[in-house]
């Protein structure tokens, strides 16, 4: 799109469907890295992968010609096929419907992207419910309990 710029960075959360497809250690790192590669594939800067056993962090400058919800089920539908092609999991993997978006400033970037890549730190003391509701807290969305995510403690 000619004379058409901008700065638009999304940090997007999604969650794994089913308690027994945790997203394991042994490719945790190899499926950040495949997602990283879908994003960049779509015409997206992919800033920061990261997440735990149940749900993932992404962090991208979205394109101008790209919706967030497009894009997002490029990357979970791209993703979910990926991990039952390389039978990562017993069964099939799927991701929770919707995620969490959320915009960030040009200055805010090294935060956000630090907080992404210490994911395994974080969750040492904090649960993914607990960080998912501060999240949208912090950014003053409201929400519906009964339309968030299926949340495992």
């Amino acid at each position: 799109m000619a004379n058409t710029y901008s700065q638009i960075s999304i940090h997007c959360v999604f969650a794994v469907k089913g308690r027994e497809n945790d997203i394991t250690c042994e490719w945790r790192n190899d499926l950040h890295r495949y997602i990283s590669g879908i994003i960049t594939g779509n015409g997206a800067k992919a800033l920061s992968v990261g997440g735990w056993k149940d749900h993932v962090h992404i962090f991208f400058g979205l394109p101008v010609t790209a919706s967030i919800s497009d894009f997002m089920s490029i990357v979970k539908s791209n993703s979910s096929r990926w991990i039952n092609e390389q039978r990562f999991v017993k069964g099939k993997f799927q991701w929770q419907a919707g995620y969490g978006a959320f915009s960030h400033s040009r200055s805010q970037r090294d935060q956000v992207i630090n907080y992404i890549m210490t994911q395994e730190e974080h969750h040492r003391t904090k649960t993914f419910k607990e960080e998912y509701l501060k999240i949208l807290t912090d950014f003053d969305v409201a929400y519906d309990e009964k339309y968030l995510f299926e949340f495992y403690d």
